[in-house]
């Protein structure tokens, strides 16, 4: 079974950094994709952050120039450099990969059990 860990939330001050990391575990023949969604507070749904595919980052516009997301292809990890960090940025990170598990199976989105980000004076 595959499972996705994150780890580096926590709470800054506006203007500060963190970096989270995400490992993935279990039956993994490929990965398609990996990255990072959020959901903010009241809001119903979460949003893309950061996306890896195909060697081209995804960013959304919110967190262009700030954020920085990298993938270790080696050992299926996924990093997000958050710098800049605003209040807007609060919320619950999740980790993100489509995975596929095995050579005759199609990709299949995976999640995290998200870690929490608080952005406060």
């Amino acid at each position: 079974q595959v499972q996705l860990v994150e780890s580096g939330g926590g709470s800054v001050q506006p203007g500060g950094s963190l970096r989270l990391s995400c490992a993935t575990s279990g039956s993994i023949f490929s990965i398609n994709a990996m990255g990072w969604y959020r959901q903010a507070p009241g809001k119903p749904q979460r949003e893309l952050v950061a996306v890896i595919s195909g060697g081209r980052t995804n960013y959304a516009d919110s967190v262009k120039g700030r954020f920085t997301a990298t993938r270790d292809y080696a050992k299926n990890l996924v990093y997000l450099q958050m710098n800049s960090l605003k209040p807007e940025d609060t919320a619950v990170y999740f980790c993100y990969a489509l995975i596929a598990t095995n050579p005759g199976r199609s990709s299949a989105r995976y999640w995290g059990q998200g870690t929490q980000v608080t952005v406060s004076s």
